[in-house]
């Protein structure tokens, strides 16, 4: 339990970099205690990641990389039985099928508050549900 406090503590880290002014999510992926990658949602490399395209809502959602998508895409490595944190809520349901496709194994995160389930329940319900098909743990800290 300490280290997922420490993971998501680091996660939290991760996510104020993101320039998305809306919201801020970060990804750490582990293998034991050893941090394996890092990740935080924005624009791919090199996109101009102005203001008005995050405020854009169409261009933001076709252009944005996810905390885990990034995490992942950054691992270049195998991540079979590995771990990935999530803050400040779950994967969604695009991210989890690229969590299962790569092999992780654990999932850890904050429980979503009412906003974010009101904002993201059909997403969640459906990563929670493809989780358990492949037997992913999955483990929700807190919340309210």
């Amino acid at each position: 339990m300490k280290w997922d406090t420490r993971f998501l503590e680091l996660c939290k880290t991760v996510a104020s970099w993101s320039k998305d002014p809306s919201t801020k999510v970060g990804a750490v992926i582990t293998q034991g205690k050893r941090i394996v990658s890092l990740g935080f949602n924005g624009f791919p490399a090199g996109v101009n990641d102005t203001r008005g395209r995050y405020d854009d809502r169409n261009f933001k959602y076709d252009a944005i990389l996810h905390a885990e998508d990034n995490a992942i895409l950054f691992a270049k490595q195998d991540l079979t039985g590995c771990t990935i944190y999530t803050w400040p809520l779950p994967p969604c349901s695009r991210c989890s099928a690229k969590i299962i496709q790569v092999g992780i194994s654990r999932v850890v995160s904050i429980a979503p508050s009412f906003d974010q389930l009101d904002r993201w329940n059909e997403s969640l319900r459906i990563a929670s549900e493809i989780f358990r098909d492949v037997g992913i743990e999955v483990e929700l800290i807190g919340g309210e």
